[in-house]
């Protein structure tokens, strides 16, 4: 996108939605399933819709992926025992999602898969299928998690919280 596009996008484009794409319902459904799986694993996962992204940031030239860490490192999400912290994250205005994993995850999953995961969720999102395209996502990452961090015997702490963020 041009800086143009991305600033029609984030004054204009369908970021008023926020709430009626993650009503309170679809946020309560989302953080228990995260909670649920998070208990199969060591990781942490965190999830983040933003609306849009403010004029100053566009013509910064702040992109979603840079905005992601910034939104990764805000929520503590590296701030886990096993370094296993994932982030997904939604700009609803440009219609990008992007995860962000810390580096305990990251070295054992290659960039292919997480951006599958985008995929998938980007294709249910196109057909407004805002629950399944987020659920999906987040069983996608959980699948992850557990073949890399699996919880086996150890201590399983929540350490982060697993309600959804609307920034």
């Amino acid at each position: 996108m041009t800086v143009m596009q991305r600033l029609m996008a984030n004054l204009f484009g369908g970021w008023f939605q926020l709430r009626q794409r993650f009503p309170a319902m679809l946020l309560d459904e989302l953080a228990d399933a995260v909670t649920l799986g998070e208990r199969e694993h060591l990781g942490e996962l965190r999830f983040a819709v933003e609306s849009r992204l403010t004029v100053r940031a566009v013509l910064a030239g702040v992109s979603a992926r840079a905005r992601a860490e910034e939104v990764f490192a805000q929520l503590r999400v590296w701030d886990t025992e096993d370094n296993c912290g994932v982030l997904i994250y939604l700009l609803l205005s440009e219609q990008r999602i992007e995860i962000v994993a810390d580096r305990g995850i990251a070295r054992r999953v290659p960039q292919a898969q997480w951006d599958a995961i985008c995929a998938r969720m980007r294709g249910a999102f196109a057909r407004a299928e805002w629950r399944e395209g987020s659920l999906a996502g987040i069983e996608a990452v959980h699948a992850l998690l557990r073949e890399h961090f699996p919880a086996g015997d150890r201590p399983n702490p929540d350490e982060l919280p697993d309600r959804p963020v609307l920034l």
